[in-house]
């Protein structure tokens, strides 16, 4: 049962006003260091098996306050987790491209999306689920790991762990800073939190239920509880 949890990157100056895609020398703001500091801190109770990044100064330097309190941690670098390239939307305000044709397929249709002299939204779902696959591969059923990406992408994630079509994708939402924590099981994925933006995460460690992992019953982690159950108390 490997547990993906994915992190937006803290806020940059052009967060919000502007889409930076793969604009580069985008840094984390004072508030975005702190945001970053404070995820850190919120993940500390975890052993993490790898902290992988988007190669983006932003998830970088958000990566890299996750690592900095573990002794011997690195951040690697995945492209495949790189934020969508948004072609001439690139470096403009969002305010100006809310104003273009392309906007409204964008919101209600972003499988068709293939913004001009970039990237297809398919594409970049394609990728990042890719990636995750072999990374969850690489580390084992029983590992824990953060990747540090952009929201276009981690919701592109989310959609696929949902079960929901990409035109869909619009419908969820990843903060700056926020937590999205997803298990991988056999049968299906289970979204544990999604834009969690307080709270401890020890409850994310996999359950250590001697049934669960023994072949007792639901022995695959696999099965929904049925009425909702209990939770992680």
């Amino acid at each position: 049962m490997t547990t993906l949890l994915l992190a937006r990157h803290g806020l940059t100056d052009l967060t919000g006003p502007v889409l930076a895609g793969w604009t580069p020398g985008v840094h984390l703001s004072e508030p975005g260091i702190a945001q970053a500091k404070a995820l850190a801190v919120r993940l500390a109770p975890l052993e993490l098996d790898a902290i992988v990044s988007s190669p983006l100064d932003r998830c970088q330097e958000t990566a890299q306050a996750v690592a900095a309190g573990r002794a011997g941690a690195e951040v690697r670098t995945d492209e495949r987790f790189g934020e969508c390239r948004y072609g001439e939307w690139t470096g403009r305000p969002l305010k100006e491209l809310a104003k273009d044709p392309l906007w409204p397929v964008v919101q209600a249709h972003p499988s068709a999306v293939v913004f001009p002299g970039g990237e297809a939204l398919t594409a970049v779902q394609h990728r990042a689920l890719t990636a995750v696959r072999e990374w969850n591969a690489k580390l084992g059923p029983d590992a824990v790991y953060l990747v540090c990406s952009h929201g276009d992408v981690i919701k592109a994630i989310v959609a696929d762990a949902l079960g929901l079509h990409l035109d869909q994708f619009q419908r969820i939402t990843a903060d700056p800073a926020s937590l999205t924590a997803i298990r991988y099981t056999p049968l299906r994925p289970f979204v544990l939190r999604l834009n969690d933006l307080g709270g401890d995460t020890a409850s994310l460690r996999p359950p250590e239920d001697s049934e669960q992992k023994d072949g007792g019953e639901n022995s695959t982690g696999s099965d929904a509880a049925v009425g909702g159950g209990a939770g992680s108390t």
